[in-house]
């Protein structure tokens, strides 16, 4: 009898451990509790979130759904969206706006002119508004080997950095995966875009650190997060494989890379940028800040 109490007691506990594993991966919290949570962040990460994961939303209500969650910023917005943030006295960590695009870069001399002229105008406007990062692209490879394309982004970049350094604005090179998302993407490696910045020589230019894409091409996050800190200027988000949720669906370690990051002293920003698969956005939001929040 004690026996079979005890595999009926144990069959219950177990039950009851998978749901709510279930409901942690599926169910996260809906948009109303996070309405009312009060819950204070630990303060050890600046958080922030981008701007396109969700344009169903308008920037108003983003910007508010921010604010209720503990964001400090929204990135990747351009100039005619900077009021909108300061009427919520929300940040602009990653400014967008002078690129062309992401495959049309600095590693190719065809696109400097065009660059140079958007990027000069570009970097006063950043200064002004009270804000310091300004996003920028390698482009595509085309066939183009690493010295090339290296010698080229510098060749670029160097005709900005006076600029940059007057104004107190920094450049960030994005690091793309080109195995899924942007392929023939040429800063594609962490070491790549690390050389680059050795060779442009500036602390005015730097590297946006993108989780999600550098987990695809090259794997050792943590590894590469202490290593090259020094490099790097922000942060982006996303699960893999998918780039969906961070939460128990994927593969990353979040909580651990998190914590890696605040042991290298970073005072910069890690932004979510995963694409929402669950119908309440907001509660997928709130769940991966909480996830982060180390």
């Amino acid at each position: 009898m004690a026996s079979h109490n005890r595999r009926k007691a144990i069959k219950s506990m177990l039950a009851g451990t998978a749901a709510l594993t279930a409901s942690s991966i599926v169910a996260p919290v809906s948009s109303l509790a996070m309405e009312q949570s009060t819950e204070k962040l630990k303060g050890n990460i600046n958080h922030s979130v981008c701007r396109w994961c969700y344009n169903d939303l308008s920037l108003d209500d983003l910007c508010r759904a921010a604010k209720r969650i503990g964001i400090k910023g929204i990135d990747l917005v351009g100039p005619k969206d900077w009021p909108t943030l300061k009427k919520y006295d929300l940040d602009s960590p990653m400014c967008n706006g002078a690129e062309i695009n992401l495959t049309d870069g600095f590693n190719d001399k065809r696109f400097h002119d065009t660059l140079v002229k958007s990027y000069s105008e570009m970097i006063p406007l950043v200064a002004k508004a009270g804000y310091k990062n300004l996003i920028c692209f390698s482009g595509s490879r085309r066939g183009m080997d690493d010295e090339t394309g290296w010698n080229n982004c510098a060749a670029g970049l160097k005709q900005l950095m006076p600029l940059a350094e007057k104004h107190k604005v920094v450049l960030v090179m994005e690091l793309l995966n080109s195995k899924i998302n942007h392929k023939d993407y040429q800063c594609d490696r962490t070491w790549w875009g690390v050389e680059l910045a050795k060779r442009v020589g500036s602390e005015n230019f730097k590297l946006l650190y993108d989780i999600y894409h550098m987990q695809v091409d090259e794997g050792d996050v943590i590894h590469n997060i202490t290593e090259y800190h020094n490099y790097i200027a922000h942060y982006h988000t996303a699960g893999v494989p998918g780039r969906n949720e961070i939460d128990e669906t994927q593969e990353l370690n979040y909580p651990a890379i998190m914590r890696s990051i605040v042991a290298t002293k970073f005072d910069g920003y890690v932004a979510q940028e995963f694409i929402p698969k669950y119908t309440d956005k907001l509660a997928s939001l709130q769940n991966a800040i909480h996830i982060c929040d180390v």
